[in-house]
């Protein structure tokens, strides 16, 4: 996966059908990863000052422990 603050490569050879396959499979990536980035901010503005939930009782609520 792609690091969403890093600049997308630029191609200076031929196009194929290969290397355009490859760059809508990686800009799809990014599209991917913005988008679980803008739900994650939304989250946390939705939560905003409710209290968090200490670890080891989330861990026992989703089954880790």
């Amino acid at each position: 996966m792609n690091s969403i603050l890093e600049k997308p490569k630029r191609q200076t050879s031929r196009l194929t059908l290969q290397s355009l396959q490859r760059e809508v499979l990686e800009l799809r990536e990014r599209v991917a990863d913005l988008e679980d980035l803008r739900e994650l901010n939304q989250a946390i503005a939705r939560n905003g000052a409710k209290p968090l939930v200490p670890w080891p009782k989330a861990k026992k609520e989703i089954g880790l422990d």
